[in-house]
């Protein structure tokens, strides 16, 4: 799983029907210092995440179908909303 921010949303006129009734986001990659780390991508969100959001992403086949119960064609999805990052020194 990825810390990740969510930047916006994306609004796709054709589109595979596995994503029918998804909200797809586009995702920036944080580390534990909530800086940007590497480029942004899509996620389909399953926590009703919104623009600013921090989130927790599973980009592993596996568990996204364990969790939606299908095999649409998903490789990354939001599960879970952050409400806050503590690091321990």
């Amino acid at each position: 799983m990825r810390l990740c921010r969510v930047l916006g949303n994306v609004v796709a006129s054709a589109h595979h029907p596995g994503y029918d009734g998804r909200t797809l986001l586009v995702v920036q990659a944080i580390n534990e210092l909530l800086q940007p780390q590497g480029a942004s991508f899509l996620a389909v969100d399953h926590a009703q995440a919104g623009e600013g959001d921090l989130v927790l992403v599973m980009s592993e086949g596996g568990g996204v179908r364990q969790i939606l119960k299908a095999a649409p064609p998903i490789r990354s999805l939001i599960v879970g909303v952050v409400d806050n990052v503590e690091i321990s020194k």
